[in-house]
């Protein structure tokens, strides 16, 4: 008799560890498969979605882009990281990176071609709010026509250009490949500026052009929170936005480092030596007058955290030795 109660003690203790394991395992894989369906849902787009674009207009993606149009180089260079490169099928004549870029059709420049754009049949065209006005009226043609129109805000710091990104990402279906370039974007400011946390503060002029019209960037610029974050003392603070500088109050302010970003004046950095005066200036007598291209700081978009780091080089070069 004990031994028949044992034996049902144990068969008893058995379905309930039997069962006991297939509900773990029934909730384990329940478990495993929720979070799948979130993840899934999480790296992809439900169309159809309605985007608030740059000048307040509600616009409508029925469905994932397959023919893009790009009117502006910074447009053209997000785009492109996320992989849209076979969606592409037009750009602005200013579209010189990445290489493949310059492969695609052009549709003009600042003033694009309206025909030429209806020509390729785009599903939506990504103007951009720097020029939106001036280019109104070509625009309100493609939407005539029936072509998507979504106006890209213009960025003005890093938070806003990671926005942007991460906005176009979602439009074209490429969410979490735009999550992927504002981490690695984000990776490279830390580690830029890890690499100037303890030096020695340095000063620096930026310009944009040559004499007699010299542009540089004051304070509330991009170029000042680019400055900002790598740690450099930006000797034309005094005044906001961009303006125009005299010689005179550039030999006075004397930097540490000149940053010249017109590279289409032949042998630049030897004219900004050669200067009346300027052998005075310590960027001269260092030979610290850096040609940075400006394209990496004037397009808001992947490439900006490498022109962070250009910039940082320029002034504190053996901290990236």
């Amino acid at each position: 008799m004990k031994k028949i109660w044992q034996l049902g003690f144990l068969l008893t203790m058995a379905f309930v560890l039997l069962v006991g394991c297939n509900q773990s395992e029934t909730q384990k894989s329940s478990t495993e498969k929720s979070e799948k369906t979130t993840q899934t849902t999480d790296k992809t787009t439900t169309y159809p979605m309605t985007v608030k674009d740059a000048l307040g207009n509600e616009v409508e993606f029925k469905e994932e882009p397959k023919k893009i149009v790009s009117l502006i180089p910074s447009n053209t260079e997000i785009l492109f990281a996320l992989g849209l490169d076979d969606k592409i099928v037009g750009v602005s004549d200013n579209d010189d990176y990445p290489k493949a870029a310059t492969k695609k059709e052009k549709v003009g420049g600042m003033e694009f071609n309206v025909e030429k754009v209806l020509s390729l049949k785009p599903d939506v065209v990504f103007a951009h709010e720097s020029n939106a006005k001036s280019i109104e009226s070509g625009l309100q043609q493609l939407k005539d026509a029936g072509i998507t129109v979504f106006v890209v805000k213009n960025a003005t710091n890093f938070e806003e250009t990671y926005d942007t990104i991460k906005q176009l990402g979602q439009i074209t279906n490429k969410p979490q490949k735009a999550d992927q370039i504002v981490a690695d974007m984000k990776a490279k400011v830390k580690e830029v500026q890890d690499k100037v946390a303890n030096v020695k503060q340095r000063t620096a002029f930026v310009e944009t052009s040559d004499v007699p019209d010299i542009y540089t960037a004051g304070k509330d610029t991009f170029m000042q929170e680019i400055f900002n974050l790598a740690n450099i003392k930006n000797v034309a603070d005094d005044q906001s936005g961009w303006f125009k500088i005299d010689p005179e109050q550039i030999i006075k302010r004397n930097p540490d480092t000149i940053i010249v970003m017109e590279d289409y004046v032949p042998n630049i950095v030897e004219k900004v030596k050669k200067r009346p005066g300027f052998d005075s200036v310590t960027a001269v007598k260092n030979n610290a007058v850096v040609l940075v291209d400006q394209n990496l700081t004037a397009r808001t978009g992947p490439r900006l955290a490498d022109g962070l780091e250009e910039i940082a080089k320029a002034v504190y070069p053996e901290a990236f030795k």
